[in-house]
């Protein structure tokens, strides 16, 4: 999970400014404006944050999912160890997507609050917070988190959790599923498990998928997280649709997907990788062939 933070970040950093900043155009803009202006540590703003709460993050996503899969294995056929059809896999999956929304909301406001305190800011019809755009709002995570929770309660701590649960439900259906059909199609028979090589293509396969797939909520996402560092522009879920759809058409709901899609291979190699092998580290015992 950590590898996936570190792999991920300036590009999220990017895909954060071009769903919801101004100004930007395209990507390489946005890539030498953020250069320009913040020098290479723009890209990693924000992200100690999820650095330090992934691997609460990632285990409960990977925990639910597998004894999700356990559970139905167990229903179905009466051995929790049996191989999940693909139809479990789905199910598992989405109820992973459901869960981790109570933990990753907070961890994601904080992270592109971070990210979007120095955009300027350019509708001038709306009354200013008395906080100058282009300076930082927050010391830090904690300090943003603390800021948050004090001026908007726990319902700004998870503001945009209706949009990220559009996403991620659909989302990690999308990311576990692709996973486990490309892997089985990977590897060889009479192996229990895939090889590495086989395990970071299909997860980088299906971290490009899912992430593509899941743009246009995420856009909404991260405009409504980003909607309150200076102004709250957005009333809801369905405003933010609404008022981007009416103000820049179709075309705003896939901000970022080049991006997204890009940013998602690396990463989720890397976490279904680190995730496979920890697992193979604690279960030396068991053979890697069937006998």
């Amino acid at each position: 999970g950590a590898a996936s933070v570190v792999v991920g970040h300036p590009l999220d950093t990017i895909k954060t400014r071009l769903q919801a900043g101004q100004g930007y155009g395209n990507t390489l803009n946005c890539v030498l404006t953020v250069y320009r202006n913040e020098s290479v540590a723009g890209f990693f703003k924000g992200m100690s944050f999820p650095l330090a709460s992934i691997a609460v993050y990632s285990s409960v996503v990977f925990g639910v999912f597998s004894n999700t899969q356990r559970l139905l294995s167990q229903l179905r056929h009466g051995d929790p160890s049996q191989t999940p059809a693909l139809a479990d896999v789905a199910l598992a999956s989405m109820v992973a997507g459901f869960v981790s929304v109570g933990i990753g909301t907070p961890v994601d406001l904080v992270k592109i609050r971070l990210q979007m305190q120095m955009q300027p800011y350019i509708k001038a019809n709306i009354k200013l917070k008395p906080t100058v755009p282009g300076f930082p709002v927050y010391r830090g995570p904690i300090h943003c988190f603390r800021t948050v929770l004090q001026k908007e309660g726990i319902a700004g701590i998870y503001r945009g959790a209706g949009a990220m649960l559009l996403r991620d439900v659909p989302g990690y259906c999308l990311y576990f599923t692709p996973y486990t059909f490309f892997c089985g199609w990977i590897t060889p028979d009479g192996c229990i498990s895939p090889n590495p090589s086989s395990i970071w293509l299909a997860g980088g396969v299906a971290g490009a998928i899912s992430w593509g797939t899941a743009t246009p909520m995420d856009v909404v996402k991260s405009r409504l997280q980003a909607d309150g560092v200076y102004l709250n522009k957005y009333k809801g879920t369905l405003d933010c649709i609404l008022q981007s759809y009416q103000n820049e058409g179709l075309k705003v709901f896939f901000r970022g997907i080049t991006v997204n899609a890009v940013r998602g291979f690396p990463m989720s190699s890397a976490t279904f990788l680190g995730y496979e092998l920890s697992l193979k580290a604690m279960k030396r015992d068991q053979t890697e062939t069937n006998p």
